[in-house]
């Protein structure tokens, strides 16, 4: 048994959420399709007043007789008063022709219409006055508006007996009908299907109707009676959703078709209502309402009217609870909106406070970041002057060591020199004497010597100079040295003032030359320089500086 249970569990419940899911699709549709019937009615109403200005300006009476049949068909259920109105001017044009069937079809055209307004008594005068023996190709329309307004009768009486006379003439008449239309007819397929329906054979008239509804192309209204049709039949099964369903395709044919005279909307409102859907069911059986209204459909305004107040009062009702939720809502709403303005009051302020604290502690993080900044400075200084000292120290040592040698060296060539000059007077060689006096010779060799060492000492002290010193250069070829030579005059110059000694007066003692030659060559120089002159040898002081 438990298998059992949920082998239907499997198989009832997709089809279950199917038909939920294609009954809210088509229930969508249906809302766009009835707050646009004004559109459709519009489209009614345009192609009518076509047709009636065509009447209007049309003499012959043959061509005013077929736009009258044009115009009866039309408002037949649409707007029954009108179509009334056209139905007796067709009936007297026909008169005037005098063609016996002209009158009839118009008369049978009367009687119709009076069936649908609730004018039965007239209706059935009219069809007593016709001879069933002059009718020939209209009795299927004959026998037809019998079964009709029987049909109509059946359902207005409260009378238990006259209601079971009517069906017996429904039925009646229903036979003849199948006798006489063809079985690939659309009269035949309703009444065949309206049979079988009244016989309990559901799935014979479903499968009658459900075969002939694709075969309707172009013909919306009559689409919407065969899916009504086939409403009735699930109805008969029981089967609420797939009664649902084409109800819903009934009622969007009758709109879209600008339908007043209908049933379809009313009977799914009914059932809209039963389920709780209130809003669709009052939008629904009021639309229907208007539309019976409008039509002035006698049968179908009595039993909407006996159907509205129920579904008007549990839409009041619901719309009433609606609102009492709405006024809690907004109460509720409006406190909370208080506690929230509160509280954003509260949050406003301590923002304030924590934007006081934020400018604060930008403002010192501000000042902390210049004071780290100018520490950093400070200590780029102090690196710099540490690192300068000790290239100051280093040169002193290296010079200072160079400059004890140089000294010693000398004093020993000077006492070597001096033995040579005294044994050179001794020896009575005055002219040699004077000779070795006059001679510079000495003191060039010296100075050549005392240059070479200098030049020895500042490239051990600065190897990279003479290339680093030609990259800040835009041309150095006239810096190029001769083979054997260290350093020249130009990169001396530089080199006295990488050791700081930029005083020109200095360097030109320094390096026997006149002071307008340094200044020569230091201008020279500049004017070579990559970049801003001005800077040269603030760059030349930085050559070597990673070096300590």
């Amino acid at each position: 048994m438990k298998k059992l249970y949920t082998f239907f569990c499997f198989i009832l419940i997709p089809i279950i959420l199917s038909a939920s899911n294609k009954i809210d699709s088509l229930l969508n549709e249906l809302d766009k399709t009835v707050d646009n019937y004004q559109f459709y009615s519009n489209q009614k109403e345009e192609q009518l007043n076509k047709l009636k200005e065509l009447l209007k300006y049309t003499s012959a009476y043959d061509q005013r007789y077929q736009i009258c049949g044009k115009l009866f068909d039309e408002y037949k259920v649409y707007k029954s008063d009108s179509s009334l109105t056209y139905a007796r001017k067709k009936l007297e044009i026909a008169e005037k022709l005098n063609n016996p069937r002209d009158i009839i079809d118009s008369q049978l055209n009367l009687a119709d219409i009076m069936g649908i307004t609730g004018l039965y008594k007239e209706s059935m005068d009219v069809l007593a006055s016709i001879s069933i023996n002059d009718l020939h190709d209209l009795k299927p329309y004959y026998f037809y508006i019998y079964r009709t307004v029987y049909g109509f009768m059946a359902d207005y009486t409260i009378s238990t007996q006259a209601k079971r006379q009517y069906e017996n003439l429904i039925n009646a008449y229903r036979d003849t009908l199948l006798i006489i239309n063809p079985p690939s007819s659309s009269t035949y397929i309703m009444v065949q299907s309206d049979k079988l329906n009244a016989e309990r054979k559901y799935d014979e008239s479903l499968q009658l109707l459900l075969n002939y509804y694709p075969q309707i192309k172009s013909d919306i209204h009559e689409r919407a009676i065969i899916a009504y049709s086939i409403a009735l039949a699930y109805h008969g099964q029981r089967e609420r959703e797939q009664e649902k369903i084409w109800l819903i395709i009934s009622a969007i044919n009758d709109i879209k078709s600008a339908t007043k005279e209908y049933i379809s909307l009313r009977n799914l409102a009914f059932l809209l209502f039963e389920d709780g859907d209130v809003d669709r069911a009052y939008k629904y059986m009021k639309r229907s309402l208007d539309d019976a209204l409008f039509c002035n459909a006698r049968l179908r305004t009595y039993e909407i009217s006996k159907m509205m107040p129920i579904i008007d009062k549990a839409y009041q009702h619901q719309t009433e609870s609606r609102q009492r939720l709405m006024m809690k809502t907004i109460i509720i709403v409006s406190i909370l909106s208080i506690l929230l303005m509160i509280a954003i009051f509260f949050v406003y302020r301590q923002m304030k406070k924590v934007a006081i604290a934020r400018q604060s502690l930008s403002f010192a993080n501000k000042q902390l970041n210049d004071l780290n900044n100018e520490l950093s400075k400070i200590n780029s200084e102090i690196k710099d002057t540490n690192r300068t000292l000790s290239e100051s120290n280093l040169i002193k040592e290296e010079y200072i060591g160079r400059y004890m040698d140089q000294c010693s060296e000398y004093i020993d060539k000077l006492d070597n020199y001096r033995r040579s000059l005294n044994k050179t007077a001794t020896s009575g060689k005055v002219e040699d004497l004077f000779q070795a006096i006059k001679s510079k010779q000495f003191i060039e060799d010296e100075l050549k010597e005392f240059y070479t060492n200098f030049d020895i000492t500042f490239l051990q002290l600065f190897p990279d100079f003479v290339e680093e010193f030609k990259k800040l250069l835009v041309d150095d070829e006239y810096l190029q040295l001769r083979q054997g030579q260290l350093l020249n005059t130009e990169l001396r110059i530089y080199a006295l003032i990488r050791l700081g000694i930029s005083d020109s007066v200095k360097i030109s003692h320094f390096l026997r030359c006149s002071l307008s030659t340094i200044y020569n060559y230091r201008t020279k120089i500049r004017n070579k320089a990559i970049g801003q002159r001005d800077e040269f040898e603030e760059k030349v002081m930085l050559i070597g500086a990673n070096k300590e």
